[in-house]
């Protein structure tokens, strides 16, 4: 269950959201780098891809912050929790810098645009300061710090992908992985920073998605998740910003890649492998998606599906391109076309002008559609966003807690409902990893995503096992292992 003061319900994701990731690997070079990633999925992919860059300047990855020459924090804006948590960091960091004054300390992310003269001029606390597509940029500017000058790009791009760089598989289990299919977001909903920190929309090339796949295939890696700010808004022609589509010459748009058709690719390109995608956006959403999902054994039937509140005159003042119902319909539609499908959510409590009537709108919805879980937080302004310039913030910091507690109370509630239903029976697990209460037992998640905690016996992470579920909480399934499906 969520403990208020993080924010968010706490899923067998373990929380990425906010918390830190060290990335650690073993490269061939000689000066030491340290990542530490916050936020989204999306920041941990970047992670790699700055790790595959260094690897190219001689810099090795290390999982030890003091020895290492150059420190960098990939950032999220998304939350106001997860900036104080950088700056707290960088403020340790800065600490141990007293002791090595060669130590580089740099932003990247989501962050860096926004309070790069904070960080750089007026608090000191970092040496380096580059946007979300600016990481091929990195040797020179590292360069520039050697000279002694400051070193610093946030320019926003209408092209890059990073498709040509092959990520550094650093901090995984070696089981699971992300590949990033596209960049930025053309969604301007009020409350959001993503579009002004990674620009808009452009889709990545499918055949370097495709040679990515294949790579990790052959590698043995047992699952991919494509990752986008929304990735149903998939869309290749050839190159280009999506909002440009329409100006593309006729045979860019017959031969154009939807991501319905990337997923079907994807897919028959690994058909040993479990395919996921994250994140989703209701108004984007097409029934060609639902029935890729529903065609191909390997896409897993799950799909988060944000819908941040269940009023449709709170979702028009976050311009979230679609109403209660339907969103409502939507769900309608998966849930005949998908009927085991495991949804999940993001919910906001307490955006500005919320009423109780729209918060019991909210609770309704989330009792009428039960999901399997969802991440739950309280509106807190970010800045330079529309709510922020245009809105006032006029929910009582006590009534948004008490709104998300109560939305988080329907969720456990739902939640074990959606558990339960697993009960008796038999779900195939691929196991990632030993489970955190005890090193007798592994874990894994099914088909749904969800959560499965069985003795280990003889099975290691990267099995497929059949798995006979016993119990259940809210949030995990409990069991025992009836035979290996594959390794």
């Amino acid at each position: 269950m969520m403990q208020e003061n993080n924010l968010e319900e706490k899923t067998m994701d373990e929380g990425r959201q906010g918390e830190a990731l060290i990335i650690e690997g073993q490269t061939n070079g000689k000066r030491k780098l340290y990542i530490e990633s916050y936020g989204c999925q999306m920041n941990f992919s970047d992670s790699e891809i700055v790790a595959s860059i260094l690897d190219k300047q001689g810099y090795e990855t290390t999982g030890n912050m003091e020895e290492a020459d150059l420190v960098l924090l990939n950032t999220c804006s998304i939350r106001d929790k997860a900036e104080q948590t950088v700056r707290n960091r960088l403020a340790n960091f800065n600490t141990i810098k007293k002791e090595r004054p060669d130590m580089r300390i740099g932003v990247l992310g989501c962050m860096a645009e926004r309070v790069k003269s904070k960080l750089l001029d007026e608090e000191k606390l970092v040496d380096l300061v580059v946007g979300p597509d600016a990481y091929r940029d990195l040797p020179n500017l590292l360069e520039e710090l050697d000279e002694g000058r400051k070193a610093v790009n946030v320019i926003l791009s209408k092209e890059e992908t990073y498709d040509n760089i092959e990520p550094v598989r650093l901090g995984g289990n070696g089981i699971t992985a992300f590949i990033s299919i596209m960049r930025g977001c053309d969604n301007m909903c009020t409350f959001c920073v993503v579009p002004f920190t990674r620009g808009r929309e452009r889709s990545r090339d499918p055949q370097t998605i495709l040679e990515e796949v294949i790579d990790l295939r052959d590698r043995g890696y047992k699952e991919i998740t494509l990752l986008g700010q929304n990735v149903d808004s998939y869309l290749w022609y050839g190159g280009g910003l999506k909002k440009d589509f329409d100006k593309a010459s006729d045979m860019a748009k017959a031969t154009a890649v939807s991501f319905a058709d990337l997923l079907g690719k994807v897919a028959e390109t690994a058909p040993e492998m479990r395919i996921r995608f994250s994140t989703s956006n209701p108004q984007d959403m097409t029934d060609d998606v639902l029935h890729a999902i529903a065609k191909y054994d390997n896409i897993c039937n799950y799909i988060h599906l944000p819908f941040q509140s269940g009023s449709s005159r709170v979702l028009e003042l976050m311009n979230r391109g679609h109403t209660r119902e339907q969103y409502l319909d939507l769900i309608r539609r998966v849930r005949t076309i998908i009927p085991d499908c495991g949804i999940s959510h993001d919910i906001i409590a307490g955006f500005p002008t919320e009423t109780e009537e729209d918060h019991q709108e909210t609770l309704s919805l989330m009792k009428e559609v039960q999901f399997d879980f969802g991440y739950m937080f309280f509106y807190s302004e970010r800045p330079n966003t529309y709510a922020e310039r245009k809105m006032e913030d006029d929910v009582p910091l006590e009534v948004k807690k008490r709104r998300l507690r109560e939305i988080i109370e329907q969720q456990n509630r739902d939640g074990q409902a959606r558990m339960e239903r697993f009960v008796g029976t038999e779900q195939v697990v691929l196991v990632e990893g030993f489970s955190k209460k005890s090193d007798q037992d592994l874990f894994g998640r099914n088909d749904q995503n969800s959560v499965v905690v069985f003795p280990k016996e003889d099975y290691r992470a990267g099995d497929l096992v059949r798995v006979k579920v016993n119990s259940c909480t809210s949030a995990t399934m409990i069991g025992e292992a009836i035979e290996l499906v594959r390794r």
